[in-house]
């Protein structure tokens, strides 16, 4: 009896994918549609509802990765300071090297949100975000769905009311793990990002969203620049309709360049 070898990527198109959903790691979302989040909360029993999707083009060479990814989040307000979360997302990977195709539920996440510091006369609060991300089966991690193993991310959050809206920045730090490490390596992944909102009217802001990011392993390590920039309309005060458009370049040679589209909705309620 012959048996047929489970397929692996190459280290391309696993390099590309993985920074392809970097790009779009919103498994829980943040201030929608930006990739840094802001020190907001729900206040005690209030609710969160946000749907989203993101479609990312990555270029490495000649290999071609566009990947859809469709969370879903619900956050409940615990105390007027603290947040719990749940995720789900569905992924699609489209390659031109078509054994790299695939498509089916990303990792779960389940994390928290907590507003340590808060002042009322210079408008300036600090948070603090911790997300585990379940693991997916070995299979999903092979196709490049999600990770095997448990991981995890945190984020220090600055929030600052200024007068033409807020400037929101962040530092991130996630560790990705993974059941089988002979197809891809462990990472840690750092960011830094700044964005400045803009309060246009009552109903609508505009925001630019810049940072640095740097995945390590324990052969290499990428450096990544990312901006970009977003839209919120808010017809009223509990729901909000957002879109952004993004880009992301690294430093590894052959250089990956993602362009992504995003846009979601979200809805408050008690």
């Amino acid at each position: 009896m012959t048996t047929k070898p489970i397929f692996r990527h190459s280290p391309l198109i696993t390099l590309t994918v993985a920074l392809a959903l970097a790009a779009s790691s919103q498994s829980a979302l943040s201030f929608q549609p930006l990739i840094t989040d802001d020190t907001g909360t729900q206040g005690t029993g209030g609710n969160q509802l946000e749907f989203g999707m993101t479609e990312d083009k990555a270029v490495q060479g000649s290999t071609t990765t566009k990947t859809r990814t469709v969370p879903l989040t619900y956050t409940r307000g615990v105390l007027d300071t603290l947040d719990l979360y749940v995720s789900a997302s569905s992924v699609r990977i489209n390659s031109t090297n078509t054994a790299a195709n695939a498509s089916g539920g990303g990792n779960p996440a389940l994390g928290g949100k907590w507003r340590f510091y808060e002042n009322e006369s210079s408008k300036t609060s600090l948070g603090f975000k911790q997300e585990f991300r379940l693991p997916v089966s070995t299979a999903k991690e092979r196709l490049s769905l999600g990770v095997g193993k448990t991981s995890s991310s945190s984020t220090l959050i600055l929030t600052q009311e200024v007068p033409f809206g807020a400037v929101h920045a962040n530092l991130w730090s996630s560790s990705d793990r993974y059941e089988d490490t002979s197809i891809n390596a462990n990472a840690t992944t750092t960011r830094f990002s700044v964005a400045p909102v803009w309060e246009v009217t009552e109903q609508f802001k505009l925001a630019l969203d810049g940072g640095t990011e740097t995945r390590r392993t324990s052969a290499a390590s990428t450096r990544s620049r990312t901006l970009e920039f977003g839209a919120i309309y808010s017809p009223n005060k509990n729901l909000d309709f957002a879109l952004g458009v993004i880009r992301k370049a690294d430093n590894a040679t052959a250089q990956t360049v993602t362009n992504s589209v995003t846009g979601g909705v979200t809805w408050r309620f008690k």
